[in-house]
């Protein structure tokens, strides 16, 4: 298959495969236009957990980033899980690696911490978390905690200083944070602004608290979608990754919709979500390779919160 730019022949070829393997393909927000257009699902962290969770096909495909994908086989050990670029990473899982994780838990015993996990962490992390939590329930999940043991929030600190904004439950927070997300800065918020002010500013919660005081509104990209449709003002700045906006644009096509700059560039693009093409998509689901393989007893051990996500989160 040529690696040339992507022609209506390839995507029928991907349906076609598709179709041979009774694949499904769940989409993370943050992907390419191009790839959203084919997601039988498009969705944030939580939504593509439901999915997974409940999905009939044979073969998931996931087009996101491999901890996501490693989420679907852990909800669903006996399927094919597959994704277009196996080293499509995430900073925040990079800034918690599961030895270290344990080794601190190891260090602080005596303190009997309550383990509270980004979903945005290795299958590793996750076996020791007591539960997991995304941007969209967080603030539910950890209002449920327990009130007896101290928590630590891994593994990003922004999200995890929102959430004690939001609940008063005090938490210790890994030193994480999402690369893309820390690039907005307060001054160039506020400079896009002052170029349009009468807009909106929706934020994710990833960002620093410098930013998140500038927004009108702070929530996970999913909650983003009611923000912009409900918003009072044509104009609004949409502070998250960029593929968030394509989206956005096809489910409120009456606003105008600006993508929140950094000091660096006109909008945010995360440089492992936009490694999977429509080219890498073809191939995986040709050779149904790279999969994401664990051992049973990561998955096993790494389930059971996930689950308790999803449960407390009806």
């Amino acid at each position: 298959m040529s690696e040339a730019t992507p022609s209506t022949n390839l995507i029928d070829e991907i349906s076609k495969l598709k179709a041979e393997r009774n694949a499904v393909f769940l989409v993370h927000n943050y992907q390419s236009k191009e790839i959203q257009d084919l997601g039988d699902y498009v969705g944030d962290s939580l939504g593509l957990a439901y999915q997974a969770q409940s999905t009939d096909a044979d073969v998931i495909v996931f087009l996101g980033v491999h901890f996501m994908a490693e989420t679907a086989k852990i909800l669903n050990p006996n399927k094919v899980v597959i994704l277009p670029d196996a080293d499509a990473g995430c900073s925040l899982e990079q800034a918690c690696p599961a030895p270290d994780l344990e080794a601190f838990l190891k260090e602080n015993e005596a303190k009997n911490y309550y383990v509270i996990a980004y979903i945005n962490c290795s299958a590793g992390v996750k076996t020791l978390a007591d539960v997991i939590v995304t941007s969209g329930n967080a603030i539910k999940i950890v209002n449920k905690a327990p009130k007896d043991r101290p928590i630590l929030f891994v593994p990003d600190q922004n999200l995890g200083a929102w959430v004690i904004e939001q609940t008063g439950r005090e938490m210790d927070l890994w030193a994480g944070s999402c690369y893309v997300h820390v690039e907005f800065t307060k001054d160039s918020i506020q400079k896009i602004k002052n170029e349009y002010p009468e807009a909106l500013v929706v934020a994710h919660p990833e960002c620093t608290q410098a930013v998140r005081l500038l927004a009108d509104e702070v929530c996970s990209t999913e909650k983003m979608i009611d923000f912009c449709k409900n918003a009072a003002s044509d104009d609004v700045i949409v502070v998250t990754e960029s593929g968030m906006l394509n989206r956005l644009r096809k489910e409120v096509p009456g606003k105008n919709l600006i993508p929140g700059p950094t000091d660096k560039c006109s909008c945010a693009d995360c440089r492992y979500m936009k490694m999977n093409t429509l080219e890498k998509l073809y191939l995986c689901l040709k050779n149904l390779s790279p999969r994401v393989e664990m051992s049973p007893e990561t998955i096993e051990k790494a389930k059971a919160p996930m689950l308790r996500m999803l449960e407390q989160s009806k």
